[in-house]
This record gives structure tokens, C-alpha cells and sequence, in this order.
């Protein structure tokens, strides 16, 4: 017999009621009025008091739209800015990124975690949170409940990101561009790394995305060197479409005087993946965790976040 997860609801909310409660709040989440963390909240209440209606659909539906929204932001970025930008990254990206990988390695050895499962939080951690893991998955043939450990691991951390990051930027004064490279550094995935820029300001959010784009680019290079069927790489190409779009923005005037409302646009979708995400971290993915997958991440997050921000308040 089938087993089914139930919410305490189960037993006094139609499907019927559950999806209108959904689909309200997905439109709510596209006005103006919801900001990225606050959307990340309205689905982490839906996941634990409501339910997901069509949670087989949410993890392809995330991930969609988020390389569509990061496209769209493309729209609203200059190619000299965006060169500028990610030189100012480059060698925080490659420090931060070995330094995870051998860190978050030995962490698993001494936590005795799953290697896989540990690898793929290490992956998470130093590339691009969800992408990363999604990528790196099939390549070292890991099992279903190895990937959602890991993915669970992140998205909780990257929930908590949204919200402590520009909190803790405003408090030390940071300027824009060492927000937006340390947001890109340290904050897992880019659907949360978008959301916390563009709540500090928008030189931090040209800056982030650009930053954690070059950055996801190292999914190539680690998947290669992860496998030896290197039939199995997935070329990330939303990112060839993003700078496709920075280029027409950049050289193309009819692009440069209507480009801005693709980015309005792409931003909305920004915080409806915030929402799906929220959606999809039901407790039973919270208890498939378990502390010491937890404990890797949260020191490893820890790690790449404190080693960042004195970088960036050092040197730029």
C-alpha cells in the first residue's frame, strides 16, 4: 500500500481548498507587495501547515524558472560593469571554492557522513548550492535520499541566508559591491543570492549575479573531474543565454530602452521560485536531513562566510 505524507490538515482540508490556498498566494507573490524573504516564508507555511498541492511538479518547475529569471536579468546588466565585476570575484571564487571542497571533505571523514552525501554538500556549498548538486548527482551515481539530504541541507541554509545577510551587511556598513560579493560567495544557491542583492541595493544585485554566475561555471570543471564518462556533464546553458542578454543590452538601444521591463519581470520570478522553494521543504524533507549532514553544512557555510567577508572588508 502507497504510503502518503500528511500535514495535520490531511483530514480537514479538501485538495480543492489546498490548491486555492496555493495558487492565491502564488499570484500574491508576483505584485510588488512580497519581497523575496517574505515569500520564501509564505511557502515554508505552506509546506508545514498546508501542503503542497503539486509538489511532483515543484523541483522541475524551480528549477526552470529560475534559469528563465536569471536570462531575464541579463537584461539589465553592462557587459564593461559585469567584466569589472567578475575580475573583482575571481580570486575569491577560486580560494573559496578549493578551500570548500578539501574542507568540507575531511569534515565528512570526521562526522562519518555518507561520502556522497558529503561531497554533494561540499559541492553545494562551494559552487552553486541546488544547481551544483543537481549537476554533480548523476555524475557519482548518488541515490534519491543521498540527493534530497544534501538539497534539503542547503535549502534550509540558504532560507536563513536570505534573512541574516543584508541584516548583518547593514550592520557593518558594507558598500554594495562587498555585498554583492560576499552575498555571491557565501549564499548557496543564486535564486537567494539574487533575493538578498536586490534587497540591499541594485550595484549589489549587478555585482552578485554576475559574481555567482562566473561562479557557477565551475560546475564544468568539478563535474569533470568527478566522472570518468564525461558524457555525463551538463553544460549550464542559461548562462551563455544571460550573457547573450547583457550583450544586447549593452550594444542594442531598442533592448537598452525596454530591457528593464524583462528585468521587472524576471525579478517577479525570482520570488516565485523563493516561494516554490519555501513550498517544497516539508518536514519530512527537514527530518530526512539529520544532524550531522546539517552540521557539515552549517560549519562549512559558516566557514566560506566568515573567510569572505574578511577578505572583501580587507582587500576591496
Amino acid at each position: 500500500m502507497k504510503t502518503i505524507n500528511k500535514t495535520f490538515l490531511d483530514r480537514t482540508v479538501s485538495l480543492t481548498t489546498r490548491e486555492v490556498i496555493f495558487l492565491l498566494a502564488f499570484v500574491f507573490c508576483l505584485t510588488p507587495l512580497i519581497t523575496p524573504p517574505v515569500a520564501l516564508l509564505m511557502g515554508l507555511i505552506i509546506a508545514q501547515f498546508v501542503g503542497h498541492p503539486y509538489l511532483h511538479l515543484n523541483h522541475k518547475a524551480t528549477h526552470l524558472l529560475l534559469q528563465i529569471s536569471v536570462v531575464g536579468l541579463g537584461f539589465g546588466m553592462n557587459v564593461t560593469s559585469a567584466l569589472h565585476a567578475g575580475s573583482q570575484g575571481l580570486w575569491f571564487t577560486v580560494a573559496s571554492i578549493m578551500g570548500t571542497l578539501v574542507f568540507g571533505t575531511l569534515l565528512g571523514k570526521l562526522l562519518k557522513i555518507d561520502k556522497k552525501i558529503a561531497y554533494l554538500i561540499s559541492a553545494g556549498t562551494a559552487i552553486c548550492g541546488g544547481s551544483a548538486i543537481a549537476a554533480i548527482s548523476p555524475v557519482i551515481k548518488a541515490e534519491e535520499k543521498q540527493i534530497s539530504v544534501a538539497l534539503g541541507t542547503i535549502f534550509i541554509l540558504n532560507s536563513f541566508a536570505l534573512f541574516l545577510f543584508p541584516f548583518v551587511g547593514h550592520l557593518l556598513n558594507l558598500t554594495q559591491t562587498q555585498f554583492g560579493l560576499w552575498s555571491a560567495i557565501a549564499i548557496h544557491d543564486t535564486s537567494s543570492v539574487v533575493g538578498a542583492a536586490s534587497k540591499y541595493g541594485t550595484t549589489a544585485l549587478q555585482v552578485a549575479t554576475t559574481v555567482k554566475l562566473a561562479r557557477a561555471l565551475w560546475i564544468i570543471p568539478l563535474s569533470l573531474l568527478s566522472s570518468v564518462d564525461k558524457k555525463k556533464v551538463k553544460v549550464p546553458l542559461f548562462i551563455g543565454f544571460f550573457i547573450v542578454a547583457m550583450v544586447l543590452n549593452t550594444y542594442i538601444p531598442i533592448v537598452q530602452e525596454y530591457g528593464h521591463y524583462v528585468v521587472d519581470i524576471a525579478k517577479a520570478g525570482l520570488t516565485l521560485t523563493l516561494f516554490l522553494i519555501g513550498c517544497g521543504l516539508n518536514a519530512k524533507v527537514l527530518r530526512a536531513v539529520g544532524i550531522r549532514p546539517f552540521v557539515q553544512g552549517v560549519v562549512l557555510w559558516v566557514l566560506i562566510a566568515g573567510a569572505a567577508l574578511w577578505s572583501i572588508v580587507s582587500f576591496v
